[in-house]
């Protein structure tokens, strides 16, 4: 997985337990906070003990540029037997590299690792409605609205709508 379709200095590889604190940052961001599920002011030993403790069914990716993460995007393979051919992706990218290809080598990434390795037939996500940037990347990574969900989580005092997109192969 090269990331293909980004600028070539962004590289792609597994998440390793001792990029907790380059996670901790991304999500400690004003933006990534916001358009995540992400709760404000993460420590380093929340994600320290998430990287400890990870689920087999959850792969975990970083994009770094030199060497350092940038950008983070998690898999999770569904566990019931009925759902195996679905996962579903959630995706942070650190405020200063947002709009410079980050995103969309992760979900290159993602895309090829769910289809040619783990023969995932279902990708799903879901992100709020009002991050047009975010649902344009997944429109042309293939992604359709399936939904939309209303008042889905608090966001500035707000409860805040989302959409569930899909792409299905």
């Amino acid at each position: 997985m090269d990331g293909t379709s980004a600028p070539s200095e962004i590289f792609i590889r597994a998440v390793e337990p001792e990029d907790y604190e380059a996670l901790r940052d991304i999500y400690a961001q004003p933006r990534a906070c916001r358009w995540t599920l992400q709760m404000p002011l993460p420590s380093a030993a929340l994600w320290r003990d998430r990287l400890a403790h990870l689920d087999p069914n959850r792969r975990l990716l970083v994009a770094c540029l030199d060497q350092h993460p940038v950008g983070n995007i998690g898999l999770v393979l569904e566990a019931n037997p009925r759902r195996r051919h679905a996962a579903s992706l959630g995706m942070g990218v650190h405020d200063a590299y947002a709009g410079r290809g980050v995103g969309r080598a992760l979900m290159a990434a993602a895309i090829d690792l769910a289809d040619n390795w783990l023969g995932v037939r279902r990708l799903e996500l879901t992100v709020f409605a009002d991050n047009g940037r975010a649902v344009g990347l997944y429109r042309s990574c293939g992604f359709d609205v399936e939904g939309r969900l209303r008042r889905f989580a608090m966001r500035d005092g707000v409860l805040a709508d989302a959409l569930t997109m899909a792409r299905v192969r």
